[in-house]
């Protein structure tokens, strides 16, 4: 399979591992001999816009699903891959697509369509409130953004083409990143049949073997991804030092905490470089994570990971086999797992060995690229189907 593939991808203001997600499989396509463009916004946009505008583009934008429509007509793409609508480009891209007989791929990096805040979080604990029902809750206490306002906006977008059937009949096929998150989604009320699993890749030989020493923590320093638990468990742990490597909001709560030593932020190769060396990644993250990257690029470099034991993470490390797990939000737990990790450093190279093979397994490039197509040819079928039903 060689078609035309029409990329569609609405850029956040903090460039995050969705973004790398998408240029990733844009060049895992065009390495393989497709023909890819990409149609992107952008919301370093919003500050030109009205609230008023802003909030009909998110239900609807004219503008978006016109030059939707320009790229098909100019483009002739096999499929679009979707990876973003909100808020500039909208759900109005799906109908657009429909009116041109061309199916719609859409994968899911969060859980916007079931949860106005994306994440099932509030104050630092898992809510499924607005699971399988009108998210009003989430609008009463201003879940996203803390913004009764902003948060009726999403609400309505989502209740709106909820009603009028665009999740149901407009979107061809759904990409889930894990089982975990599949479930999730078709218990949000997505169509079961239409839902299926790709995890994320990345492409990594196998790592040179060097000595491993202290632990490593890579990404948005933010609440969701257990900054504080990170903190409080390192504070715990005089023998184990943890280098950070990532900016954002919580940095602030890192400073002056002994053991932790601030990177700031690093290109891909220097991450690489320190997951090769570290003795376990940590991933405390207090949300339904779908699928980080840098868990993935971890068992690329036969690096071990000590995550959550929340939602998909529980899926995607296996305890005692490929990394350890301890209770969510519990630094104590967590502070238990670094010590036997320092105590036990062979058992944690076995470890990082299996994650490595479970990497050439599941998540290389050659194996993505396989379900990636596979997925593209049944969403191809589904709408020729369709259209002569």
């Amino acid at each position: 399979m060689t078609e035309r593939v029409l990329v569609v991808h609405n850029a956040y203001q903090h460039r995050g591992g969705e973004d790398s997600v998408v240029d990733a499989e844009m060049a895992l396509l065009r390495e393989r001999g497709h023909e890819v463009e990409r149609l992107a916004a952008h919301n370093d946009s919003i500050a030109d816009m009205s609230r008023l505008t802003l909030a009909g583009r998110t239900f609807w934008s004219r503008p978006a699903a016109a030059a939707l429509d320009e790229a098909v007509g100019r483009f002739a793409p096999a499929v679009i891959h979707v990876h973003n609508t909100f808020p500039l480009l909208s759900p109005a891209i799906y109908w657009a697509a429909a009116a041109r007989g061309v199916p719609v791929v859409q994968t899911l990096h969060n859980f916007r369509l079931l949860c106005p805040q994306a994440m099932f979080l509030r104050q630092g604990r898992v809510c499924e409130d607005c699971l399988a029902v009108v998210p009003w809750r989430g609008v009463v206490r201003g879940c996203y953004r803390d913004s009764k306002v902003q948060s009726g906006v999403l609400a309505a977008m989502v209740t709106g083409h909820r009603a009028i059937g665009t999740w149901h009949r407009k979107v061809t096929r759904y990409i889930a990143l894990n089982d975990f998150c599949r479930q999730k989604f078709i218990d949000g009320g997505l169509p079961a049949e239409r839902v299926v699993v790709k995890p994320n890749f990345v492409d990594f030989a196998r790592p040179v073997a060097q000595p491993r020493a202290g632990f490593l923590f890579v990404g948005r320093l933010s609440a969701e991804k257990g900054i504080r638990v990170l903190a409080n468990a390192t504070g715990q742990v005089p023998a184990g030092r943890v280098a950070v490597a990532g900016t954002g909001p919580e940095a602030s709560v890192l400073e002056g905490v002994e053991g932790i030593d601030a990177l700031g932020a690093l290109g891909g190769d220097a991450v690489r470089e320190r997951m090769s060396g570290a003795l376990a990644l940590i991933l405390p993250s207090i949300w339904y994570e779908n699928f980080p990257r840098t868990l993935v690029e971890a068992m690329g470099c036969a690096l071990p990971v000590i995550a959550s034991r929340l939602g998909a993470l529980a899926e995607l490390v296996e305890d005692g086999v490929t990394g350890l797990l301890f209770e969510p939000g519990n630094p104590q737990d967590l502070a238990d797992k670094m010590r036997w990790a320092l105590a036990h450093p062979e058992a944690m190279a076995v470890m990082g060995a299996t994650a490595r093979a479970r990497y050439e397994a599941l998540y290389t490039a050659d194996r993505n690229y396989a379900q990636l197509t596979a997925i593209y040819r049944d969403a191809i079928a589904a709408a020729k189907k369709d259209a002569h039903a």
